[in-house]
């Protein structure tokens, strides 16, 4: 993951449904790389993961939502090579989600 944007963030309170905002913001700040956020509400875990558009080629948004969904005590997840969301029950664990994401991204070793 050596050179490779990621901005992980875990925001408390935030609905479910402005995850995807908040991604397009990262993304755009990050210019190349990986962006997730994770919120719990109501005691569920909520998850979107971005990929910039010069690597979804290569990176997944969608497997990586996956690891976050796992982490969350959730399975499954999806949307686009870009852009992906999932949920689990377990809201306590969003820092977990994310530090699965950045083990996945790890893992891919994706040279920058």
């Amino acid at each position: 993951m050596a050179g490779l944007g990621f901005i992980g963030q875990v925001v408390e309170g935030l609905e479910p449904r402005a995850l995807r905002g908040l991604i397009d913001d990262a993304k755009k700040a990050l210019g190349s790389g990986v962006a997730v956020a994770v919120t719990a509400h109501d005691g569920r875990a909520s998850v979107a993961v971005g990929v910039t558009d010069d690597l979804k080629a290569r990176i997944s948004a969608v497997e990586l939502v996956r690891a976050a969904a796992a982490a969350l005590g959730g399975q499954g997840g999806g949307g686009r090579p870009d852009l992906a969301q999932a949920g689990g029950p377990e809201g306590a664990r969003a820092a977990e989600a994310v530090a699965a994401v950045r083990a996945a991204l790890e893992a891919l070793a994706v040279p920058a």
